[in-house]
């Protein structure tokens, strides 16, 4: 019987990861989108069990993210090891699906260091000449490197109905980033889409990884091989798509490759897969977005086959070594003097607003000016929902001193959709000028939340739970020297995952806290404790 293992092997939002070995150690890194830091970087020994060591870009200086639109920011990195040294090369969306879809195509860059462990030692941006997102380095046997990009073709035939989103290659001069030929295209898509490339070599061919189809439901993977070298020409695969995951199965919109060796001489790849929920004969789109696959790769008459040429599915053949289960409790430790790996902010932020030594064993915010609505960077820190039965809970302790301070929790998609449950001074109503709960939930109307309150003590610490089961999320909360929870409100979670009015829908659901004032830097201190996400 063939050994079997569970996909996804990172769960949660972690989409179009990368992948290098050094030695018997492997790291892999995933794209972030608008959230602070980027790029985060995780390790294994046997490619099941990967932990968090760290991100590849955790200074302003190297990512400044401010007004990005709803994924937007940090997209689709290769990571590569090249003589001692290691490459995070990827991409920032200033700007991508305003209104007008007047999208400004980035210019790619890459970082690099000397000693993965460490956060500090990645080194500041070295940016490209070529536009496109979904950038990939290869170096070839002369030490010549080649950067490949996603854009549009500069020619694009008139009145296409295509994006015509198309792989160019250049030669490039890795130390100062510039182009030194002219990009070529090496593969145009007749899906109108080929994106995330990944050239390697094996033997005497090199071979060429795109997606196709765009990365939803038409995702799909291709392969071209060349005998002569990055700028081709390309000779299509005998198989193409090398798998296709319709809209029916339990794993679907797979793809987004890269492929690489390991230790002992076998072959694997890793991809992006969504796990729709099944509700009422009609999927739904995942809350924990798209996350991170592998599947042995084997060849024949020097061509891949991913997953012995099946269909992805969660119970995958093919790994001998045993996969742990993961935790089902995470606790905050507040016991430090920085944040634990796995906090994130939406966007780059101004400065720091929280602390962990003013209140020893409690997480201290002081809210900013911007809301949880706003395109800037609000006081909001959130960690990623990874199961799909999953519980966020925290104590919070907060004297608001004047209506318009705020401090809570939220369960988070994107500005335009979230659910939040917070402590307040109501500013008008019979509870005008008192203490009191304020709840909001999305609309069908996407960018609509409601707005509820309800009575809470003049004082006293409050427990807020949020609580998923994979179709909703359940909002709670409990009042310091009473017994009972109580229950506020279930908000679908088809209302909350669905895509901006502006930029994307790439993500996936995260808990956070947050404090915020209503124009006005909030005075008073939100203290969070006990601060916990457990799998229920």
């Amino acid at each position: 019987m063939a050994a079997t293992f569970n996909n996804p092997v990172i769960s949660g939002f972690n989409p179009d990861p990368s992948v290098i070995r050094i030695g018997e150690d492997y790291f892999l890194v995933t794209s972030t989108f608008e959230y602070f830091p980027g790029l985060p970087i995780y390790h294994s020994k046997d490619l099941l069990n990967w932990k968090l060591i760290g991100h590849g870009l955790t200074r302003s200086s190297q990512l400044n993210l401010r007004t990005v639109e709803p994924s937007g920011g940090i997209w689709a990195p290769t990571i590569r090891y090249h003589k001692g040294r290691v490459y995070l090369t990827t991409c920032k969306w200033d700007r991508y699906r305003p209104k007008d879809d007047e999208r400004i195509f980035p210019r790619g860059f890459y970082v690099f260091t000397d000693n993965i462990w460490d956060d500090n030692s990645w080194s500041d941006p070295v940016y490209f000449d070529n536009p496109g997102f979904d950038q990939d380095l290869f170096w070839d046997d002369d030490d010549k490197v080649y950067l490949s990009t996603t854009v549009r073709i500069a020619n694009r035939p008139v009145g296409s109905k295509l994006k015509d989103f198309a792989i160019h290659v250049s030669e490039i001069d890795l130390i100062t980033g510039r182009t030194l030929t002219a990009p070529k295209v090496i593969r145009a898509s007749p899906h109108g889409i080929a994106e995330g490339s990944h050239i390697i070599k094996r033997g005497k061919y090199y071979y060429l990884f795109t997606a196709e189809g765009g990365t939803e439901a038409g995702h799909q993977e291709w392969v071209l091989r060349s005998e002569v070298g990055p700028l081709g020409p390309w000779e299509l695969g005998p198989v193409n798509p090398l798998w296709y995951n319709g809209t029916e199965e339990e794993v679907q919109s797979t793809g987004h490759a890269d492929v690489f060796e390991d230790a002992k001489g076998d072959w694997w790849a890793v991809f992006l897969g969504v796990r729709p929920r099944l509700c009422e004969k009609e999927w739904l789109d995942s809350p924990l977005g798209r996350e991170t696959f592998l599947v042995k790769v084997i060849w024949e008459n020097d061509w891949p086959i991913f997953n012995g040429g099946k269909n992805i599915t969660i119970a995958t053949e093919g790994r001998h070594t045993g996969q742990l289960a993961p935790a089902n409790v995470w606790n905050a430790d507040l016991e430090k003097s920085t944040l634990e790996l796995g906090w994130y902010q939406k966007h780059t932020p101004l400065k720091q607003e929280w602390s962990l030594s003013e209140r020893p064993g409690h997480l201290r915010l002081y809210g900013s000016c911007y809301p949880l609505s706003s395109a800037e960077a609000p006081t909001l820190l959130l960690r990623k929902q990874t199961t799909f039965q999953q519980r966020f809970q925290a104590v919070l302790n907060f004297q608001p001193s004047k209506a318009g301070y705020e401090a809570g929790i939220v369960v988070w998609y994107s500005l335009f959709s979230y659910a939040s449950i917070g402590v307040t001074i109501a500013s008008e109503g019979p509870d005008a000028g008192k203490r009191v709960l304020l709840l909001r939930s999305p609309t069908d109307k996407i960018g609509v939340l409601t707005e509820s309150t309800y009575p809470l003590g003049p004082e006293g610490q409050v427990t807020l739970a949020i609580q998923g089961d994979g179709l909703q999320y359940t909002l709670s909360y409990n009042e310091e020297g009473k017994d009972d929870s109580k229950s506020l409100a279930s908000v679908q979670s088809k209302l909350l995952t669905r895509s901006p009015p502006i930029g994307g829908a790439f993500t996936g659901v995260m808990f956070g806290v947050y404090s915020f004032g209503k124009m006005e830097p909030v005075l008073d201190p939100a203290d969070f404790s006990k601060i916990s996400l457990e799998t229920v």
